[in-house]
């Protein structure tokens, strides 16, 4: 696993070990970042980024990568977060960054002017949590107004978005969906 593109292109990252974690591949990476700059205006330059169930931290790091501002990770597990702290480590990029110990069901509130502007949700498929996430980002004041909002999830999956939150657009891969939506 790389980065793609952008300032740290082709620089390794680490995966967490086990089966635990799927990291979005490198293609898939790729297109979707593609679709981003080509479909949506380029939301990724000086972006305030949330990587939901960030994994690897791999989505984040690109954004990043490729002129985000700021990268907030939310990960329950202690084996990802460590590859996304070695991650963080080797590209150099603690000072714009922040991982939280947290379930990305159960966020919290959060200050307003910390709101994020470009959300990636990328949960363990076909278990209902993206929508859980990305109510629990609303009702915490996560998402900044019209945020785009990014969900990877198994293609044919239900209930991928929350109540508020307007779908944009649906493009298949494969076992893989991506899911473009805004926030209200």
């Amino acid at each position: 696993m790389r980065i793609v593109a952008g300032r740290f292109k082709g620089r390794s990252l680490v995966a967490p070990s086990g089966m635990a974690t799927r990291p979005t591949s490198d293609r898939l990476r790729e297109t979707l970042f593609n679709i981003l700059a080509h479909a949506y205006d380029n939301p990724v330059r000086d972006a305030r980024v949330l990587d939901l169930f960030a994994g690897s931290g791999a989505l984040g790091l690109e954004a990043l990568s490729r002129g985000a501002a700021f990268a907030q990770f939310v990960e329950e597990a202690a084996s990802a977060r460590g590859a996304i702290k070695e991650n963080i480590d080797v590209l150099g990029v603690a000072g714009v960054t922040k991982v939280y110990r947290r379930d990305a069901t159960h966020l919290g509130p959060l200050s307003p002017d910390e709101q994020f502007s470009l959300v990636f949700c990328d949960p363990p498929y076909g278990k209902g949590l993206a929508a859980k996430a990305l109510h629990s980002a609303q009702q915490g004041g996560w998402l900044a107004p019209r945020a785009l909002i990014i969900v990877e999830e198994k293609t044919g999956a239900d209930d991928v978005l929350s109540e508020g939150i307007t779908l944009l657009e649906t493009r298949g891969f494969g076992e893989t969906s991506l899911t473009f939506a805004e926030a209200p």
